[in-house]
């Protein structure tokens, strides 16, 4: 364990209550596993000065906790551990690679895991039994590294389905930007570096609405993605989120403080009754949203991808799930471009389902841009 009684300075954040209703419904940390560059940092400071009194146990990896990782025992504490544990690492290798559907490129991610518990996620398939959130204390490196990527594109010189204007970079690809914000500024850092890159903006995906960060001033410069299905599907699939009619809600407070709202339509679940259920999703969409944020909005809809793996382990912890999310007659294997192997719908279930939901929207939010479909 280490002993940080003498070496964590106080911390004096007006922004960020660790002790906020949000924070309490989804983190009660009891465990922290850290690298010790990354304890020692000063966002690792940060974030150790609002865990008082948390144990903490050095690792020499982050990717390498024998009790989390690879050990099956954790199904059955799926989400306890998610609530419970915490783990601060070093990102080592800060690499952007081009991505060409939500974003231009994907960035270094500053976190990798959720305190969210979603049946569907990608993320725990590459963990092994347990999937809590570790955040990369190193921000200022992987900042810095966003900033060199973004100045050596040069302005955007063709407009594409991304942006017609400026290079779009994901910063939360395999985490909840939203959710880690309760814990450090990294979320902060990042919003506040795609402020003065006129040619950039930043994107991410979120499920959790966190009012503090309408406190960040993007200027335009970030757009927040509000993740959305019909109600059923999310009390089924998206455990520990916002409700999708308060994410709804959300929306035009985010707009006012200066972020481009769009909406991710996902993931799109096949099962009885779905376009019925999209269909009053999209009504209640067009019926609350002003016009405001109508204006500027576009969608993206993804269609689940699912896994073998992570199958088995949803049986584990949660077998409800995978009534709908495991349907071997309409899946096939389809290996994705990170070269792992997934399941998805067949070519013709697929393309059948994305006219039929792009038919709904066009009846039910036609003001609703739909900027790709995948």
């Amino acid at each position: 364990m280490f002993d940080w009684e003498d070496t964590v300075p106080p911390v004096h954040d007006d922004r960020r209550s660790y002790d906020s209703p949000a924070a309490r419904r989804l983190l009660d940390i009891r465990a922290v596993y850290a690298e010790p560059a990354a304890a020692a940092s000063p966002r690792g400071r940060q974030i150790l000065a609002g865990l008082p009194g948390v144990p903490v146990t050095e690792v020499s990896s982050h990717w390498r906790i024998p009790s989390l990782h690879g050990n099956d025992g954790n199904v059955a504490r799926w989400t306890r551990v998610k609530t419970e544990t915490l783990v601060l690492g070093v990102k080592r290798t800060l690499a952007t690679r081009p991505n060409g559907r939500s974003a231009d490129w994907i960035a270094p991610g500053a976190s990798n895991g959720c305190a969210m518990a979603c049946a569907y996620c990608y993320v725990p398939r590459r963990k092994g039994y347990a999937n809590p959130i570790t955040l990369f204390t190193n921000i200022e490196a992987i900042v810095e590294h966003v900033r060199r990527h973004v100045r050596a594109q040069g302005p955007k010189r063709e407009p594409n389905q991304c942006d017609p204007h400026a290079w779009v970079y994901d910063i939360g690809e395999n985490g909840d930007c939203s959710v880690d914000d309760l814990l450090c500024d990294n979320t902060a850092d990042l919003v506040a570096a795609f402020r003065s890159l006129p040619t950039a903006k930043a994107s991410f995906a979120t499920k959790f609405v966190n009012p503090a960060l309408l406190d960040l001033d993007p200027r335009g410069r970030t757009r927040i993605r509000f993740s959305l299905m019909p109600a059923d599907d999310s009390k089924l699939l998206d455990i520990r989120t916002s409700p999708v009619a308060e994410r709804i809600a959300a929306a035009a407070d985010f707009h006012d403080a200066g972020y481009e709202v769009h909406f991710n339509l996902s993931p799109v679940v096949l099962r009885q009754g779905w376009q019925r259920d999209w269909a009053e999703l999209l009504g209640h969409l067009d019926d609350v949203l002003p016009a405001r944020v109508k204006q500027q909005a576009a969608a993206e809809i993804i269609m689940l991808t699912h896994n073998q793996a992570l199958h088995e382990v949803n049986l584990g912890w949660h077998p409800r799930a995978e009534d709908v999310l495991w349907q071997p007659e309409a899946q096939e294997n389809k290996r994705s471009q990170n070269g792992a192997v997934n399941v998805r719908y067949t070519p013709g279930v697929k393309s059948g389902a994305i006219d039929r939901l792009t038919g709904i929207i066009a009846s039910r939010a036609p003001w609703l841009r739909v900027r790709y479909a995948f």
